[in-house]
């Protein structure tokens, strides 16, 4: 049976911003093979796709060169080169769920949770006044 929804906190990314800073980041279990990487990724309901930067990737254990369906950025990632990667990821105490991102070539991205495929799993309400979200699997389960 799968859980009901599970609330989160926000985090507070920049010490010196304060509450100003706080951001929706889920902390994800990623596996990729046999390699198993914790990573917190940004819930961005205004992002179009997942993106995953480079270093979690080769943590991952993936080889760039084998990862050979590029993927087109935009906005601040446009000129980044981007190629689709597909992980499992665990959230919170769910099953494992498979999301496809654009593994980039840039670093300076955090892990990015868009609406494809992050918002087609799961249903997400922000609760910003209050410091938290929640993440519930969609209806019908998981992919």
């Amino acid at each position: 049976m799968t859980p009901a929804a599970e609330r989160f906190p926000y985090l507070q990314v920049d010490p010196k911003a304060g509450a100003a800073s706080l951001s929706p980041y889920l902390p994800i279990q990623w596996m990729f093979g046999e390699n198993r990487v914790s990573a917190a990724g940004l819930v961005d309901s205004g992002s179009a796709i997942n993106v995953l930067p480079y270093d979690v990737g080769r943590r991952l254990g993936a080889t760039w060169e084998h990862q050979t369906t590029p993927v087109q950025l935009t906005g601040n990632l446009a000129a980044s080169e981007a190629r689709v990667l597909v992980v499992s990821a665990t959230v919170g105490k769910r099953p494992p769920v498979r999301l496809a991102f654009a593994w980039t070539r840039a670093d300076s991205v955090p892990v990015i949770l868009g609406q494809i495929n992050f918002f087609l799993e799961f249903d997400v309400c922000f609760f910003r006044s209050r410091k938290e979200f929640e993440i519930k699997a969609r209806s019908g389960g998981g992919s």
